[in-house]
């Protein structure tokens, strides 16, 4: 079966780094995009970065609020995707999710989704 595994997640003050990492396992890493969203309490859920897994199309995509600050990228030998973050700020603070769509070309309607890894920014 489908499963995504998000991790990484922690407490780091405000400027400091982390890096999430989403395995996935029980489908083909080829031809899939997968991407990051994180949601705080009472706020909409944001897509955040996604990444095509294709030797051939290796878009990626970033929200405005973490362009220059986020980076995504993946490893296909360990069918994982990381999203390394920079120079955090409080409002980074939320629950982070991966997920997949089982195809190239969107990063919305996801197939699967992971549990949630809490990353909290302090000031």
């Amino acid at each position: 079966d489908v499963q995504l595994q998000a991790s990484g997640g922690g407490l780091v003050q405000a400027g400091g780094s982390l890096r999430l990492s989403c395995a996935a396992s029980g489908f083909t890493f080829d031809d899939d995009t997968i991407g990051w969203f994180r949601q705080a309490p009472g706020k909409e859920r944001e897509r955040v970065s996604c990444i095509c897994i294709s030797s051939s199309d290796g878009s990626t995509y970033y929200a405005d609020s973490v362009k220059g600050r986020f980076t995504i990228s993946s490893d296909n030998a360990k069918n994982t995707v990381y999203l390394q973050m920079n120079s955090l700020k409080p409002e980074d603070t939320a629950v982070y999710y991966c997920a997949v769509f089982l195809g190239l070309g969107r990063c919305d309607h996801m197939d699967y989704w992971s549990k949630g890894t809490q990353v909290t920014v302090s000031s």
